[in-house]
């Protein structure tokens, strides 16, 4: 019997923390994102970090985005051809591909993807600054912490995130279309005909639109874990971790609110 109270005592504190970090990282993460967008507005404006960040987060992320669009395009194809043959309809394997590509596989996996690789990269690099007191040095400087560290790094994001996606749409459609031809018998010119030239306009919009709030988050989960980053490297390591965590997690769930709330608006 003490044993279950034992237990249970210590699964309702680790809830009560877990519920506390929660909320923590809800008001800080709001209140970064106001004062990142008032210093947004006022001079200077650090044009050359702006083009720095978005070659290191964006263009150094493009490889890993590209490799995981191919894969994805290619194991679509390859799975909804073979389902669909049994029931005669391999042709519509374009339609699907495509649509699943920039609706919703494209822009979350991308995200998933750079959330992996940059988000950690954003909590490491301002945690270590943090923790080895040069966020203070830029104070002392004069400087504002959030207008040369965060503001470059969010806008970078969400310059990115939407060209990035674009493109990571286009691979995993080529890569459907080479599957298609070679294991399917597909022809290319029906590939593209089905897998292109049917998606309306909405359906590029909402993956555009996706990316950006996805940008967005992993940005200001990265930032607000490293700018609060305590403990020295181990918090580091710490911080890194959760900023992963968290913008994986804020990126699944807020894909199915969106798409729901897409889904609505579209029906009307």
């Amino acid at each position: 019997m003490d044993k279950a109270k034992k237990f249970f005592f210590l699964g309702y504190e680790s809830s009560l923390m877990i519920l506390i970090d929660l909320m923590d990282f809800i008001g800080g993460s709001f209140n970064l994102f106001y004062a990142s967008f008032l210093a947004l507005f006022r001079r200077p404006f650090y044009f050359k970090l702006l083009i720095e960040q978005c070659y290191i987060l964006g263009v150094k992320s493009s490889s890993i985005v590209f490799i995981t669009a191919l894969s994805t395009g290619m194991v679509m194809s390859l799975q909804f051809g073979f389902g669909l043959e049994r029931f005669g309809g391999k042709l519509y394997v374009p339609k699907v591909v495509g649509l699943s590509i920039m609706r919703e596989l494209g822009p979350v996996l991308s995200c998933l993807m750079i959330a992996a690789r940059v988000g950690a990269g954003i909590a490491a690099e301002i945690g270590s600054m943090n923790v080895t007191q040069q966020i203070d040095a830029i104070r002392a400087l004069g400087t504002d912490p959030i207008k040369r560290l965060v503001i470059p790094r969010v806008l970078a994001l969400l310059i990115m995130t939407p060209l990035l996606t674009v493109f990571a749409d286009l691979v995993g459609i080529f890569g459907g279309m080479f599957i298609s031809n070679a294991e399917l018998f597909i022809h290319p010119d029906f590939y593209y005909h089905e897998a292109i030239l049917s998606l309306k306009t909405s359906d590029f919009l909402v993956g555009i639109l996706k990316t950006s709030f996805f940008g967005l988050v992993i940005a200001l989960t990265g930032c607000y874990y490293g700018m609060n980053t305590q403990g020295g490297t181990q918090g580091v390591g710490q911080s890194t971790t959760k900023s992963v965590v968290t913008s994986s997690l804020l990126i699944v769930v807020s894909d199915f609110v969106m798409t729901k709330l897409f889904w609505i608006f579209e029906r009307k």
